[in-house]
């Protein structure tokens, strides 16, 4: 792991060190770990790559927790993806309704008639897929968010019950 000073001195970094090595991006705390747990899960389910590099660059204007926006990339993996994916087209076509406008089911048809793969992935299961994407990244980031928050929340309420406790069990003096 490198140092602050090594990265301070990094000819690269040096132009922006002072901006990336900000200590409220690095520590965590009730605020920034939240926001950088959604903004991990925006950039884990968005960007196909350089998902920890693009999520620590926009934690600086969100002012998010670096490491945690960085870990939380990686609900995205390759035994995961395929399966978001799958289910990214079914919210999609879902949301768009593909087939209810017409009646009986034209695409469905129409898939199950055409073999060129290359034109149904373009008509139809693009745009299915790029929706069910975005609804499942808000989704993903508010409950990540809100999930988080209420984990420090108790996690923090566990640390004064345990205090209180022990404050309570010390004999006095």
């Amino acid at each position: 792991m490198p140092t602050r000073e090594s990265m301070e001195s990094n000819r690269f970094l040096k132009p922006v060190a002072h901006r990336v090595l900000r200590p409220e991006l690095w520590r965590f705390t009730r605020r920034s770990v939240p926001r950088g747990v959604a903004l991990g899960m925006v950039t884990g389910i968005l960007a196909p790559v350089a998902q920890v590099p693009l999520s620590a660059v926009l934690a600086l204007p969100f002012r998010a927790n670096i490491p945690a926006a960085a870990l939380t990339t990686f609900i995205t993996n390759p035994f995961t993806t395929p399966p978001l994916w799958v289910a990214a087209y079914w919210i999609g076509r879902w949301v768009l309704r593909l087939d209810s406008h017409v009646p009986g089911s034209p695409i469905a048809d129409t898939v199950a008639a055409n073999a060129s793969w290359l034109s149904w992935i373009m008509s139809e299961a693009a745009p299915a897929t790029i929706v069910g994407l975005f609804v499942i990244t808000i989704v993903f980031a508010v409950v990540g968010y809100f999930g988080s928050a209420l984990g420090w929340r108790l996690w923090i309420a566990r640390k004064w019950r345990n205090r209180r406790r022990s404050n309570l069990l010390e004999p006095a003096n």
